[in-house]
């Protein structure tokens, strides 16, 4: 499963034409480890609001947000070796494993940065393509996150090149927990790499509209964010009652 070319491929400018198209680009995000139980409900309750396209939780809360968006268009999305990368690949497809059973259809699954970093491609792409055949044989999605902050230019290209052999669905810039996050020129370099074939989410340090659009005029066609609400209310948006 890839992602819908016709997605991949729309204009900037026919992905974003008001806020609710904007919205539906958005993982409305909530990744701190102290999140709260009324916090997720929260985080459901804004996203099915505004209609943003998921809500992103770690993996413990994920039988419990899909239980708040059941029977809505809101999907959930967790995170898979958050945020280091740096488990066994079993670890992360027993953790991937048991967030599906519980109710995830998307996936952010940290890169092995040590392995790509020290020339092990076969590891790195053997263990992207896991994920993704694991995510796609339960009609799930698998993004990869490179965590761009780490990574030199010519390390990006490389994770880029073999996330698309891996038949994931998009590659993402970053955790949001490393020094920086979303940049436009990572976006601009990501997404000459991988072309149409697969999508690219930004996320890490997204608070404005100006910013999301920038990331979107970038080449991004999903968004990480924690300030969702903000972001799509200055957009044109209904303030909350």
């Amino acid at each position: 499963m890839s992602v819908n070319s016709s997605v991949v491929a729309g204009a900037p400018a026919n992905l974003v034409s008001d806020w609710r198209s904007a919205a539906r680009l958005i993982d409305h995000t909530l990744l701190r480890p102290e999140a709260t139980r009324k916090e997720v409900i929260v985080l459901c309750d804004e996203a099915v609001r505004y209609g943003f396209c998921s809500v992103m939780v770690n993996p413990a809360n994920v039988a419990f947000a899909a239980a708040q968006v059941r029977g809505t268009s809101v999907k959930v999305g967790t995170v898979v070796g958050f945020p280091l990368g740096a488990n066994l690949t079993a670890t992360k497809l027993a953790e991937a494993e048991a967030t599906l059973r519980n109710g995830a259809h998307e996936l952010d699954v940290v890169l092995n940065l040590g392995a790509l970093k020290s020339g092990d491609r076969v590891l790195v792409q053997t263990e992207m393509r896991s994920l993704a055949q694991l995510a796609h044989e339960r009609g799930a999605l698998l993004k990869v996150i490179l965590e761009n902050a780490l990574l030199s230019q010519e390390e990006k290209i490389l994770a880029c090149a073999l996330a698309v052999e891996a038949g994931v669905d998009f590659v993402k810039t970053s955790t949001g927990f490393a020094a920086l996050g979303a940049t436009v020129a990572d976006v601009v370099l990501m997404r000459g790499v991988v072309g149409l074939k697969i999508g690219v989410k930004a996320a890490g340090g997204i608070r404005t509209a100006a910013q999301f659009m920038d990331m979107v005029d970038a080449g991004a066609n999903r968004i990480g964010a924690s300030a969702s609400v903000e972001i799509v209310q200055e957009m044109g948006a209904p303030a909350e009652n």
